[in-house]
């Protein structure tokens, strides 16, 4: 006599945990059909789908949301040059005289001695917006337009 020799496969808990649940889900499934097709309506499906992106498309996506942020980076450097440049209007000729900044001479110094009637903070700052100027700081030498209403002070 000769043995027989029937190879089973016994599957570990785990597979066996999954296979039961498969089974399970496919057999409540096809009850909650049944009865949806008894009763005419369409049985909701019972699984959740989950958006899976590949590496490819997580760029593709950063890609396409960065696009916007760097339209519109572009255009506030690109215009924004322009608004800084034309803040002020110009004096028209006439509206002004210059005075040359002698040695140790300031801004605050120079306002008082044009207008000492006046308060020497609100002509300073006429004077910086007549100029353009970037700080109160003054260089001997320099040229420095003042508003022709404080002209006959110096």
């Amino acid at each position: 006599m000769t043995a027989i020799d029937f190879t089973t496969s016994v599957p570990s808990p785990s597979r066996a945990a999954r296979v039961a649940a498969q089974r399970m889900h496919s057999s409540a499934r096809q009850l909650t059909a049944g009865a949806a097709a008894q009763s005419g309506t369409r049985a909701p499906s019972g699984r959740t789908t989950r958006l899976r992106l590949t590496v490819r498309g997580r760029r593709v996506l950063a890609v396409l949301a960065a696009v916007p942020a760097v339209i519109a980076l572009s255009a506030a450097v690109i215009g924004g040059g322009a608004a800084l440049a034309s803040r002020d209007a110009g004096a028209p000729a006439g509206s002004f005289s210059t005075v040359t900044v002698a040695a140790g001479d300031s801004l605050w110094s120079i306002a008082e001695d044009i207008a000492p009637g006046r308060d020497p903070r609100d002509v300073v700052d006429e004077i910086v917006r007549l100029n353009a100027l970037d700080s109160v700081v003054v260089q001997a030498g320099q040229s420095i337009a003042i508003p022709a209403a404080y002209d006959d002070g110096r």
